[in-house]
């Protein structure tokens, strides 16, 4: 408990941090549109910021500040000043779109897509079929709204727009719980929810438990679904955003409807009425008349079931809302059914089935139903191209580096055969040297020996000279034994 009241504690002292900064950045922006001298680029940015971020709590403030806009961009000339034309008309069309205007709000998103489309900016054309795909939603045209989110979906993957990718999710997630598959709608707010903490937008974020939760209130899961709108509530007082607050005291509302909490209801409706009639909301508004209907049929005040369902179908036909329309068709057939009054019940039944059925007849069903089809199978389609592309750079890449590894393994090779070469001629030279040294050592080693041949046959002659001249001496001189012995005899003689 203690460690949820420091994390709330925190989320607030964010939340008014975040208010004075969006405070002294206003101040700043009308800074630079008021000062005459600034660059009008720099100053239809700063108009530009202004009226968008006022367009959901102070629509007639925002629509004035966009037609000023709108005048300084037809005094610049080229794309700068048709794209600031597109951005004003874009913001205009989203207070209509709020207001229910929606002759009006088509429009001028028209005008805007047009622009975006000659200047190839695919953001702006993403956003702009993201706000016809709204209004065809509110009008109960959902293959028609379906066909624009998607088409919006592809142009932000595209361009890998997170913000817009976030906004198709949510908005494809309605369309699956008009058709009541709830999972599929679940699945695309869960994405969004993601996509929305990932980017930090704390609006969308409630947006987002807003959605959840009317999908849990659809399945009879009203508890939980309380869970996610008080989540929301507890964002939305702290940003103070009038549009998305009137959306959860209207939830908040309809679940206490379904639990049978009346008085619960009636004072959360008409918190919703308060805050959607200040800002101008009339197709909040005509929801909340619609659901207050339903409610008196519940406490068996007819009269007042029937005065709320007689003030919503004249809002609903002043600004084509076919769905609430139906419903409250629905509720004046019950009302005066219970009144005795058959006729009247048999004739609003028959108009609300009429409107049911146009609405999800078989072949808006099975529109609906291709169109997805088709996506998912582009989708796929995309998936698997890009699958494809990064298997063959995949390929690609173990080629070269296949290629690299052979380069280095031939350099090597060669380098290694260039050694053997090298130490082979190295050997060879080595080889020729010796070959030679011992060619002249066997010179040598003739000469040495035809010189001690020579040196020997001398020796000998010399020898044979010396033993040839003893044996001549011998044979010429008496022998000194003889010569002793003589004289010996001699001796004795005398």
């Amino acid at each position: 408990m203690q460690k949820l009241v420091y994390i709330l504690f925190l989320f607030q002292l964010s939340t008014l941090t975040s208010h004075i900064c969006t405070s002294q950045n206003l101040d700043s922006l009308w800074k630079v549109y008021n000062n005459k001298s600034e660059v009008d680029t720099n100053r239809l940015k700063a108009i530009n910021e202004i009226a968008w971020s006022l367009r959901r709590n102070k629509p007639d403030t925002a629509i004035l500040l966009a037609e000023q806009q709108l005048q300084l961009a037809n005094s610049i000339p080229g794309i700068k000043g048709e794209l600031w034309i597109a951005n004003a008309s874009k913001t205009i069309g989203s207070v209509y779109t709020n207001r229910g205007d929606y002759a009006k709000a088509l429009n001028k998103y028209a005008i805007a897509l047009k622009i975006y489309e000659e200047l190839g900016d695919k953001k702006g054309i993403g956003n702009c079929y993201n706000s016809f795909g709204t209004i065809y939603q509110y009008k109960a045209d959902f293959p028609k709204s379906l066909d624009y989110y998607l088409k919006a979906m592809k142009c932000f993957e595209e361009i890998k727009n997170k913000p817009g990718i976030r906004a198709c999710c949510t908005n494809i997630g309605i369309i699956y719980r008009k058709e009541a598959n709830y999972k599929g709608a679940l699945d695309y707010y869960f994405k969004s929810l993601k996509l929305s903490e990932e980017l930090n937008d704390i609006p969308i974020i409630a947006n987002c438990y807003n959605s959840i939760g009317v999908v849990y209130r659809d399945q009879n899961d009203f508890s939980k679904a309380l869970d996610y709108y008080f989540k929301a509530l507890d964002i939305c007082k702290n940003i103070l955003d009038k549009q998305l607050l009137g959306t959860c005291y209207m939830n908040i509302g309809t679940s206490y409807q379904n639990l049978s909490k009346p008085k619960l209801a009636l004072e959360y409706y008409l918190k919703s009425i308060a805050i959607r009639k200040e800002i101008g909301n009339k197709q909040g508004v005509e929801s909340c008349y619609v659901n207050m209907s339903g409610l008196y049929n519940q406490l068996s005040n007819y009269s007042l079931s029937i005065a709320y369902s007689d003030s919503t179908l004249k809002m609903c036909k002043d600004i084509g809302d076919i769905d609430n329309e139906r419903i409250a068709y629905q509720y004046l057939s019950e009302a005066y059914y219970k009144t005795n009054k058959y006729k009247e019940a048999y004739e609003y039944h028959v108009k609300f089935k009429a409107l049911t059925d146009s609405i999800f007849n078989a072949d808006n069903s099975k529109q609906l139903s291709d169109l997805k089809t088709n996506f998912e199978v582009e989708k796929k389609e995309a998936e698997l191209k890009v699958k494809s592309e990064a298997e063959q750079e995949k390929l690609k890449a173990i080629a070269h580096e296949e290629n690299k590894r052979q380069q280095v393994i031939i350099a090597a090779v060669a380098g290694v055969l260039l050694i053997v070469v090298i130490f082979s001629l190295f050997l060879l030279k080595r080889f020729r040297i010796t070959q030679k040294q011992k060619a002249i050592i066997e010179q040598q080693k003739q000469k040495v020996d035809e010189a001690y041949n020579a040196l020997h046959e001398k020796n000998k002659e010399v020898m044979d000279s010396i033993r040839y001249a003893k044996r001549i001496q011998t044979a010429l001189l008496t022998s000194e034994r003889y010569i002793k012995n003589s004289l010996n005899r001699l001796t004795k003689g005398n």
